[in-house]
Order: structure tokens, then C-alpha cells, then sequence
């Protein structure tokens, strides 16, 4: 059975080239395109596809108003088409807010080796779009639990927290920060996310969170309540100055087709933090982080997967449990109460 899949854009060269990716994997029909969204809700109830990739701009009715109504009356999986900009950024973290599973951003036409790696990243995250199963809006839309409370004192300053993530990864970080105090101790997070994608990424947890959350700088010193982000295109490594923990910025290549890498951070915390660190790893495609959990893991930190049933694809955390890395899988809502137990205990 093919992966059937309707592309929605308002540029005539995109719909083409995306149909021309997609439709050179033989798991992937393409059965139709549409120029606006009102075409695409006709061609959806005639076409019944698995998958939509939608423009985030387009005329007659934006994206976003598209995918509300789409999550309210027919939900099915998502992904979005971005354009490298700081409004493209706040449109799409807004799109995953919504229920969109997943993005691309628009294809660079220009570069024939970008376009390959290209095609093989929508390729993938169609293939993986297609094995969610989305819930309708009114599912999604649970009230905010309550803030956790801390019990006035860990038992020691100098832990630190370091968190991957992928697909799914932004609304799932938002659902951990936003329950977490004010005096947790630092956190340090890759989240795989263009470079025009992290900052505004960073800016919208900040406004969930009791934390401060910022993009993570060279040489800033992890403190407690503070979150630090990795940019959408350095490595982010922690290291150690005497007592102080700081955050190192990488520019060396990808790893594990990623840029930043989660194995890269959590190998550095294996070897800088050790037993003071506590890691946990988000819903995600592929296998980036794994050997790195296991590295902490072997190097006395208390590590946590996030369980398949609330992540919307279960590669990350799953492969981390597959590489013997991880100490406890958990459902998304009860990792953060789990971390604040564990720093209590010490």
C-alpha cells in the first residue's frame, strides 16, 4: 500500500518539484495538488490521502486557518512548508502548536546537492507523517497542568538537565517547561530546528516557562532556571571550568545527518557532568541521541525515554531504549514530576 499524498501550494514550481520528489519513492503516490486551500478541501474528500504538505502562505485562506479547520473536522497528518524567515518561523512553531506533525522548509531550487539531501528529508518525514496517528483539536487541547512546585532545596547546584528532541519535539519541550519551577536547575536542549527557527523557538518557550529561556551563547554559564537552546546550526556541548558548568557552541559537521546533533550533547555531558546530570529523550525520527544516553547513562546520569503512546513518532526514544541507554520510559506528562523527584533524592 502506497502513501498517498496531496501537496498544497500556491507556487506552480514548488507543487511540481515536490511532486517530483515525492513521487520517485516507490512507497509515495502523489494523487494530487492544489493551489489554494479551498481546492485542496475538495480534492481532500475526493482524494482521502494519508498525508498533506501545506503552504504556510498562500492566497484566499492561509495556512494556518486551513490547518485549524482541518485538525477540527478531519484531522490527518500534516507537513508544513516553510520559508526560511522569522514570520515562516512564528507561522510554523504556531502550525505544530495546531497539530501539525511536522516541516520542511521550501526547497532550495538552486543547489542540485541541497535539493538530494532535501529530497530525502521530506521523503522521510512523509514516510513518518504517515504512521502518526493525529488526534482531532479537541483532543489535543487539554488545559495546561498546574506548576510543579519544588521542595524549596535540591539536594545539590550543581545538576544539569539535558533533553533531545525531533519531531513532535517543540510541543513536547513546551509541555515539560511550562510545568517545571522557577529554581530547577539548568537545562540544556537540542532540538532539531532550522537556524532562522531556534531564536523565535527559544522566545515562545521563554513566554511558557517559570525559566528563562534563551538561545544557548558560547562560554554562558549554565545556572539554575535558565534553559539554553541549541541554534538551528551549531552543535551545543556543555564543559566544565573548575565549578561552573558552560555552554559551548560547535560549527563542526553534522552528525547523524544533524546539525545540532543530540549524540553530540549528550556525549559531552557523559563526560563533563557525569552523575549530575539527569537526561531525557522526546519524540523524534531516527536514532540521534541514542549512543549518547547510553554514554550517559554508563556514566551514572538517571536517564528517561519518553514512552511511544505520547510520542508522535517513538524513533529517538525507542532506539535509546534499544542501545540499553535508558533507566525509566515515562508518559510525557509524568517526566517532569519524575526529574523533580530525582534532584530531590539527589
Amino acid at each position: 500500500m502506497s502513501i498517498k499524498v496531496l501537496v498544497v501550494d500556491d507556487s506552480a514550481m514548488v507543487r511540481r518539484l515536490l511532486t517530483e520528489i515525492l513521487d520517485q519513492d516507490p512507497e509515495i503516490e502523489v494523487v494530487g495538488a492544489a493551489p489554494d486551500p479551498y481546492i485542496a478541501r475538495d480534492k481532500i474528500k475526493r482524494l482521502n490521502p494519508d498525508v498533506i504538505t501545506l503552504d504556510v502562505e498562500m492566497p484566499r485562506m492561509d495556512g494556518l486557518t486551513f490547518l485549524a479547520n482541518l485538525m477540527r473536522l478531519r484531522p490527518m497528518p500534516v507537513v508544513m512548508v516553510s520559508s526560511l524567515t522569522a514570520k515562516g518561523a512564528e507561522v510554523t512553531l504556531k502550525a505544530l502548536e495546531l497539530g501539525a506533525v511536522d516541516f520542511v522548509t521550501k526547497p532550495a531550487v538552486d543547489v542540485a546537492h541541497s535539493l538530494e539531501e532535501y529530497a530525502e528529508t521530506l521523503i522521510d518525514k512523509v514516510k513518518a507523517a504517515a504512521r502518526v496517528r493525529v488526534r482531532a483539536r479537541a483532543e489535543q487541547a487539554r488545559p495546561t497542568p498546574p506548576r510543579l512546585k519544588s521542595a524549596g532545596m535540591f539536594k545539590s547546584t550543581d545538576k544539569v538537565i539535558a533533553v533531545g528532541a525531533s519531531t513532535g519535539g517543540t510541543e513536547a519541550i513546551k509541555a515539560l517547561l511550562e510545568v517545571l519551577p522557577p529554581d530547577t536547575p539548568g537545562i540544556v536542549i537540542t532540538q532539531h530546528i532550522p537556524a532562522a527557527f531556534s531564536g523565535p523557538f527559544a522566545q515562545r518557550m521563554d513566554k511558557s516557562a517559570a525559566m528563562i529561556v534563551c538561545e544557548a551563547e558560547d562560554g554562558q554559564q549554565i545556572l539554575p532556571g535558565h534553559v539554553y537552546i541549541a541554534p538551528g546550526d551549531r552543535h551545543l556541548k556543555v564543559s566544565r571550568s573548575g565549578a561552573r558548568y558552560l555552554c559551548r557552541l560547535d560549527d563542526g559537521p553534522r552528525v547523524n545527518r544533524h546539525k545540532p546533533s543530540v549524540d553530540v550533547l549528550f556525549h559531552s555531558v557523559a563526560e563533563n557532568v557525569g552523575p549530575n546530570a539527569l537526561g531525557v529523550i522526546l519524540t523524534g525520527m531516527g536514532d540521534d541521541g541514542a549512543r549518547g544516553m547510553k554514554a550517559m547513562h554508563e556514566a551514572g546520569a538517571y536517564t528517561i525515554a519518553q514512552d511511544e503512546a505520547t510520542s508522535v513518532v517513538w524513533g529517538m526514544p525507542g532506539e535509546a531504549v534499544a542501545h540499553g541507554g535508558v533507566d525509566e520510559i515515562l508518559p510525557l506528562g509524568e517526566i517532569p514530576g519524575r526529574l523533580l523527584a530525582r534532584l530531590q533524592t539527589g
